[in-house]
């Protein structure tokens, strides 16, 4: 049931990409005079066309549906037979250089559009998120050292002592309003209530790494959603959590003296403590606990974890063998429908900017190759976006179409960006870039296509039998 999931929902987001992204070229093709011979989703053997009486633009949906294409009316695609002398301004080639540019342009230009309208959408409709509340910072994080103490709400976000402060409505708001400072390794200031009222944390985010960024920034900054419950879920028998006695239903309150109420705090204090005795104090009630407890009581549990080695780092690393659980505070998000339009847009350009740097420095060997995906990692987020709900499933697609926006806008030959290039140069120098050397940079570009594919395709197999 779940391989099927996937796939429809891989079906649907590549299909309206691939729609909206071919009708970016089309309609301004149109505008622009271009006579469009066919507009065909998917590659290879035909399964059904449609011939539209109006304009004569065939309609295709073909075999293969990993893309498609507009096909326009062009001298230098005529196949030997000429385009009869009326015809010849419809062409594409006998446009201006700035037509043919927005013809070109207008793909990309509509996987952005598109992703502003979804995500204004999630936002006017509301969605559920965590709060901005923080657990205890890890010691030696940017978060610790600002003086986090865990339990605090954070309110808003400014950059620098002069910055315009921005409200901070959620956990989601708040990973969005750093992850440009951490990009820029600039100092910012956070308000965070708590029950002594609110306070300013001066966050300096000019030591970061780049390869901080690679991974989970926030879990490097310090920061994992806190305020609510850790509990035990299960336990495994014959492990160090059964053997000291955790009981499903038990809730977890502090670790060697530290407050918890994070999954991914406590698993990683627990891994850094192989064999070595670790002191839980866990709030028992009734229903899940020994016989004979009472709700609420609190207690001190000795154990020691044991040491297993970690599959993705090869690594001795400490387990107890029990099952967690988190519960974090929520809050209900929704905005107004001029002020989701403005968040769409914003967070549409946040995004691309975010990929274009990835991808710089992924160039230049700053950032790992590992950050690429191909179709089966989309499938699978496809599936899993889908199962979470609509307002998950439409971020998931605008995601991937600022994505395709970016890729299709990179100067590469055979992409939108390479055609891009050539008319710049041509705009710049009054000649048109010679057919040898498009031949040559077509060359160059399928060869990079195909390298960065292979990449891709490489990485989700790496994923599916984590190696």
């Amino acid at each position: 049931m779940n391989l099927l999931i996937e796939l429809l929902a891989f079906a649907v987001a590549i299909g309206v990409l691939v729609v909206v992204h071919e009708y970016g070229h089309y309609s301004v093709a149109r505008l622009c005079g271009v006579k469009v011979l066919r507009f065909s989703i998917g590659f290879g053997k035909p399964l059904f066309q449609w011939v539209s009486p109006k304009t004569g633009t065939e309609w295709t949906i073909a075999a293969l549906p990993l893309g498609g294409y507009v096909k326009m009316l062009d001298e230098r695609e005529t196949s030997g037979a000429p385009i009869p002398a009326d015809m010849l301004p419809q062409a594409f080639n006998r446009k201006s250089v700035w037509r043919r540019f927005a013809i070109v342009a207008a793909g990309p230009i509509a996987n952005f559009l598109l992703a502003i309208v979804l995500f204004a959408l999630v936002f006017a409709t509301g969605v559920t998120e965590p709060a901005a509340v923080v657990a205890a910072p890890a010691p030696n994080t940017p978060a610790a050292m600002a003086g986090f103490d865990g339990g605090e709400t954070i309110v808003a976000v400014r950059t620098g002592n002069a910055g315009e402060s921005e409200q901070v409505r959620s956990w989601s708001d708040l990973r969005w309003k750093l992850l440009g400072a951490v990009f820029d390794h600039k100092r910012v200031v956070l308000s965070a209530k708590d029950a002594h009222g609110t306070s300013d944390f001066q966050l300096d985010l000019r030591g970061l790494s780049e390869k901080d960024v690679d991974d989970d920034f926030m879990s490097h900054l310090g920061f994992e959603p806190g305020g609510g419950k850790l509990t035990v879920a299960g336990v495994q028998p014959g492990s160090a959590a059964q053997k000291a006695g955790l009981a499903a239903g038990d809730r977890l309150r502090a670790v060697d003296g530290i407050p918890t109420d994070n999954a991914t705090a406590f698993i990683a204090y627990v891994k850094s403590h192989a064999g070595k005795p670790v002191t839980l104090q866990v709030e028992r009630g009734a229903p899940a606990g020994p016989a004979g407890q009472t709700a609420g009581k609190l207690e001190d549990i000795s154990l020691v974890p044991q040491s297993q080695r970690d599959d993705a780092t090869g690594q001795q690393v400490g387990r107890i063998g029990a099952e967690l659980a988190t519960q974090v505070p929520s809050i209900d998000v929704r905005y107004g429908p001029v002020e989701s339009l403005q968040l769409g847009a914003r967070r549409t350009w946040d995004l691309a900017v975010y990929s274009v740097r990835m991808f710089g420095r992924m160039i230049i060997g700053e950032a790992s190759l590992k950050n690429l995906s191909g179709p089966v990692t989309i499938a699978d987020y496809a599936g899993k976006s889908a199962r979470l709900g609509p307002s998950a499933f439409l971020s998931f697609l605008a995601l991937v179409s600022i994505s395709l926006g970016v890729l299709n806008l990179l100067p590469i030959p055979v992409l939108d960006g390479g055609h891009l290039l050539y008319y710049l140069v041509e705009a710049v120098t009054g000649k048109v870039v010679s057919d040898r050397w498009q031949l040559v940079f077509q060359r160059a570009g399928l060869a990079c296509i195909v390298a960065l594919s292979a990449i891709a395709l490489f990485n989700d197999l790496a994923r599916l039998i984590h190696f």
